[in-house]
């Protein structure tokens, strides 16, 4: 049986989250449903009123040529150890997709297992890098400017103006920038910003540490010192950093000794050709024919469980 909207899921979705994603931060699992999960957002396959495969939904307002578009973020397909031999995940999808093509043109999936997917028509359109970065590779620069307590208004303000050179996005808020604070703290995180000379905050970072190595998630900036500046900042954290990029942003220039790998981030999925050409006037089949007609590069840099 296939439910979702419904208060009684959530115990069950979360455990199946634990036992399913043994590898992955169960501060974040513990975040997810205190913070972010809502009852419209799961479904489930059960069995005597018991979970055995679920995937959550999560509505988004997405920005794509200068259009809010209605869209939503699949996350945690899962299905119970013991339950694996059947087809329940598919049951599951069938239910989603259904509707997902009824009220959204596009559904998005961020994954680390894209060939789950395609079988749902969903094509990898969101690349992203990595940069290992360390003392050898980067100009040391004081702290000066740089500070920890930042205020979610001045991550939205600041995020504004960074957004403004892509498309493709969410349409953050203010609310998004006071929970994504709590994650960050959730998960024994950081999050470090760098304000000017007039107070005026010009960029901020995400700093995760991962025992002797830190990784950046999310960084924002208006210009080089400001990067730089967060950078070393991260450095200080940890002798070895991992900056994660969207691809297009390419700091091989400002770093090009640095080893910079691209990989597979989020997928898509158009539910409806038709009316995605009539919305954007140009004649669309796939995907990837819809993605080309974006005026600027896209950065979309949201996640849930992969």
């Amino acid at each position: 049986m296939i439910e979702f909207n419904q208060e009684h899921l959530k115990s069950g979705i979360r455990e199946c989250w634990k036992r399913c994603f043994t590898t992955s931060d169960q501060r974040y699992t513990d975040y997810f449903f205190r913070y972010i999960y809502k009852d419209a957002y799961g479904y489930a396959k059960t069995i005597d009123k018991h979970v055995i495969s679920s995937v959550c939904r999560i509505p988004m307002d997405y920005m794509f040529n200068g259009r809010v578009l209605k869209a939503s973020m699949l996350t945690g397909l899962c299905t119970l150890p013991e339950e694996r031999n059947g087809r329940h995940e598919e049951d599951v999808m069938e239910v989603v997709m259904d509707a997902c093509s009824r009220s959204e043109l596009l559904t998005f999936v961020n994954t680390r297992k894209p060939e789950l997917f395609y079988q749902y028509g969903f094509e990898s359109v969101y690349k992203r890098s990595v940069y290992a970065l360390s003392r050898e590779n980067m100009k040391r620069m004081n702290n000066y400017g740089c500070a920890y307590e930042v205020s979610p208004i001045d991550m939205l303000k600041v995020y504004s103006y960074y957004i403004r050179n892509f498309n493709g996005f969410l349409a953050r808020d203010l609310d998004y920038f006071v929970n994504y604070k709590k994650e960050v703290a959730a998960r024994g995180g950081k999050i470090v910003a760098f304000y000017d000379g007039k107070d005026q905050i010009r960029g901020y970072a995400a700093i995760m540490i991962e025992g002797r190595v830190a990784r950046i998630e999310e960084i924002v900036y208006l210009d080089s010192v400001s990067l730089m500046k967060l950078l070393n900042a991260a450095l200080m954290e940890r002798a070895e950093v991992f900056l994660h990029v969207s691809e297009s942003e390419n700091l091989s220039k400002v770093f090009p000794s640095v080893k910079r790998v691209d990989y597979e981030d989020v997928m898509v999925r158009l539910n409806d050709k038709e009316l995605f050409s009539r919305l954007f006037k140009t004649p669309v089949e796939t995907v990837q024919e819809a993605f080309a007609i974006s005026k600027k590069p896209i950065n979309l840099n949201e996640h849930y469980m992969q």
